[in-house]
Order: structure tokens, then C-alpha cells, then sequence
């Protein structure tokens, strides 16, 4: 017997890639009345309450770390900008080809295609849904691909510091600076377009500048500018980005949620000394009503005061829910960019108070508690009876394989996506978009 939850909340990591739907094959005629009735167009393109009542019962299944009804509406305007380049482009998926990217999206979950779509249709999900949902996404691929495959190139200086952040005895530090724009204060369409406009910057004097008037971090007073850090300090996401740029140059506009973010790079260092890789970062999260008000800031200052400690947070959350304060461990991977982002610059025990959630309702402090070193051979952890460890490779054990094309192809592929990023953006902000 196949069970639903746990394949399904594996399966909800995939919603992070490509794979985003276009439209849904109608319901039966006993559906009610108005179900075809169109609810959003875009550029003349119709999205039917069917198709928004579908894709959010899919987000629903697949555990979508978002309220599945206001995801669905983004996706699915999204899913006909797409479409519409993918028309100017000239690009099409065949069926076997579909097939392909069905397989590979079930697989995440130990499953085949099949399997999914019966697990799926329990849920009240139809095949053709999510057949367009996969659709969609190997659409864009393509279309990014072809638009902007020509521009993305790695050079061997690129691959140099990718290795010398993983190298054995060496460690990289970054000097860097960052503007994150929040899309309440002037609109996502205005946020992005600004965004766009600041990567063009090449002068560090020109970018804090931009920084002291919109960014949205406590950095912005100082023009944006982080100390030294250890390139694994980072979040996953930003350091094939930050390792492709030269002095001076800016990344392009990192979406996150509800803010878009850029850094720029104002110098690099190779170290003698060994950067950490960490496998899992503890913090807390503590939600305070009022997003980036006044009141807000002030609270969240008032708790920076108090606080020394994780441990501190228990006390300033008593006598409130639960769901005010939250504090786990979890792998680098899993956080979320802007939470990775904010929690980069903190060493335990500090905080910072610059991401918002509930569409910029609620500012979040965060907390780092820790961060967890990861054991390899080169610095293993002792038993605790004190037995040795032998780090020696076991007899005929193979040596690590070459690293070029994977370092190559992750700097490449976050590239192509941030560009891909921008050309959506570019194309929402030019389409007329009709909600009913």
C-alpha cells in the first residue's frame, strides 16, 4: 500500500523547481455554474476558476510552503507569461518529452508517474492538471535556455575561487554589500525594475548610495556594507552567485519573498586558514505584529536589548501562542533565502530584524543559536570511549571524482536562473493583467 503524506511532503521540494502548470482540462457538466467563468486574464489569456481551484488543491497536496489559494494566482499568471514567450520563441515540449518530466517530478517522491496521478486524483487533482503543471515548467526551461544559455559562461578565474572554497587548508572570505528592496514600500513591479537598474552599478560609492535610500536592512546606515565572511557562510543560494562576480560587479536581482535582493562584490581573499562547511544552522524566529513600523522596530529593538540567548526568547514569548516564537535546526539547504540571507551575518546571539512574513504584516526577529560544522574525514569527531579514528581511505577506495563540470554547471545554472528571474519580472510588468 502506497501512503500519500510522506511521498507527498517529499515531493513539495520539487514546487522549488521549474515545473509550474498553464492550464487544466475541464470538470464534468455536473460541475457548477461559473466554473469556466474566467477569473484573471493576461494579455487576453483567460485563467478559469477551475483551473485556480485545481492548482491549489495540487499546492494543497504537495505541501506548498505558502497559502495554496494566493500561490496558485501568482503560478498561474505566471504559466501564461510563460507560455507567451515560449510562443515567440518558438519553443514546444512533445509528448515524450512530457512524459519524461513527469516521470522525473514523481521520482522525487520514490514514485513513477502513474502512481502519482492516482494519489493525485484521491485528492481531487486531474491528470491534465498536472501534465500542464510539469508542461510549463520544462516550457520555460527551454525558452531561458535559449534566450539567455548564449550569455552564461564560466571562466576558469569563476572556477579558481570555487575550488579555493572547497579546497583542503584554504578558506575564501568575501567583502560584500548588500540592498534588499521590500516589495511594500513601492510596489513588487517598481522594486524589481529599481533592482534591475542597481546590478547595472559597477561603483561601490554609487551602490551604497542606492543602499541608504531603499534597502531595507539594518546595514543601509553603513551604505550596505558587510564585514569579512567566509564564503560558507552563506547561503547556498548566493554563493555560486557572489563567486561569479569580480570587484565592483553586482548580482542580478535575487527574488525572495515579498523583497528582491543584490549584493556586490568589493573584494575576495583566499585564506591559509580553513573556512568550515556547516551542516545545519539553529536559530529562532519570533513574529511581532506591524511589520516595518515604527512600533514594530522599536519592539524588536527593545528584545535585541534583552536577549542574550536562544533560551532568552522563552521568556519574552510567555503567556503568548506558540505560533509567536518558533526555533528549530535545519540543514542550510531548507532555510529559506531571505532567513538564510538575514541569518548570514550573525554570529549566536545576535539578531536582526529585516524580513517580514503575511505580506509584510509581520516582522520577524531572528536569532542565531548555532551553527553545526560538518564532520568529513579531514577533521572527524572523536568517540566519546576515545577510540582513534582511522581517516585513512580504505584499500582500493576511488578517489574523489573531478569537480570541474559540477562547480561549472552550479555557477552556469545560477546564473541562467537569475536571469531567467528578471525576464519574468520583465515580462509581468509589461503585460496587462485583469483580475475579476
Amino acid at each position: 500500500m502506497i501512503h500519500a503524506k510522506p511521498i507527498l511532503r517529499g515531493l513539495a521540494l520539487a514546487l522549488f523547481l521549474p515545473l509550474a502548470g498553464v492550464t487544466a482540462s475541464a470538470p464534468n457538466m455536473a460541475a457548477a455554474q461559473g466554473l469556466f467563468d474566467p477569473v484573471i486574464k493576461v494579455n487576453g489569456a483567460a485563467v478559469t476558476r477551475y483551473e485556480l481551484d485545481q492548482r491549489a488543491k495540487l499546492l494543497t497536496l504537495l505541501r506548498a510552503p505558502a497559502d495554496p489559494a494566493k500561490l496558485a494566482r501568482q503560478q498561474l499568471i505566471e504559466d501564461r507569461l510563460k507560455a507567451e514567450a515560449a510562443i515567440a520563441t518558438g519553443v514546444s515540449i512533445d509528448d515524450a518529452q512530457l512524459r519524461a518530466g513527469m516521470e522525473q517530478f514523481a521520482a522525487q517522491g520514490s514514485l513513477d508517474a502513474d502512481q502519482l496521478l492516482a494519489l493525485l486524483a484521491r485528492g481531487g487533482v486531474s491528470e491534465e492538471t498536472f501534465r500542464e503543471f510539469v508542461r510549463s515548467g520544462l516550457i520555460w526551461r527551454e525558452v531561458t535556455q535559449a534566450r539567455f544559455g548564449p550569455r552564461v559562461s564560466v571562466s576558469e578565474e569563476d572556477l579558481e575561487r570555487a575550488r579555493a572554497a572547497i579546497t583542503d587548508g584554504t578558506g575564501v572570505r568575501v567583502l560584500l554589500s548588500e540592498i534588499i528592496i521590500p516589495f511594500e514600500v513601492e510596489g513588487e513591479e517598481a522594486a524589481m525594475a529599481r533592482a534591475r537598474r542597481i546590478s547595472e552599478l559597477t561603483s561601490t560609492a554609487a551602490f551604497s548610495a542606492q543602499a541608504r535610500q531603499v534597502s531595507a536592512t539594518r546595514t543601509r546606515d553603513a551604505g550596505g556594507q558587510l564585514p569579512w565572511q567566509p564564503i560558507t557562510q552563506l547561503p547556498p543560494v548566493l554563493r555560486p552567485l557572489v563567486l561569479g562576480l569580480a570587484p565592483g560587479e553586482v548580482t542580478d536581482p535575487l527574488p525572495l519573498q515579498g523583497a528582491v535582493a543584490l549584493f556586490q562584490m568589493r573584494d575576495i581573499q583566499e585564506t591559509d586558514v580553513a573556512t568550515p562547511d556547516y551542516a545545519a544552522i539553529e536559530y529562532a524566529a519570533y513574529y511581532i505584529p506591524g511589520g516595518r513600523s515604527a512600533d514594530a522596530i522599536a519592539r524588536a529593538a527593545q528584545i535585541d536589548a534583552q536577549t542574550d540567548t536562544c533560551d532568552d526568547l522563552y521568556g519574552i514569548a510567555k503567556g503568548q501562542p506558540e505560533s509567536v516564537l518558533e526555533r528549530g535546526t535545519k540543514a542550510p539547504g531548507e532555510i529559506p533565502d531571505d532567513i538564510a540571507i538575514s541569518l548570514s551575518r550573525l554570529d549566536p546571539g545576535e539578531v536582526s530584524y529585516d524580513v517580514t512574513r503575511a505580506g509584510g504584516q509581520t516582522l520577524v526577529l531572528l536569532m542565531m543559536c548555532g551553527r553545526s560544522q560538518t564532520i568529513t574525514a579531514e577533521t572527524p569527531e572523536a568517540p566519546a570511549d576515545g577510540t582513534a579514528i582511522d581517516a585513512a581511505p580504505a584499500e582500493g577506495a576511488a578517489a574523489a571524482p573531478d569537480e570541474t563540470a559540477q562547480l561549472s554547471a552550479q555557477i552556469a545554472n545560477r546564473r541562467l536562473e537569475s536571469f531567467a528571474n528578471g525576464y519574468l519580472e520583465q515580462l509581468r510588468s509589461e503585460a496587462r493583467i485583469i483580475e475579476y
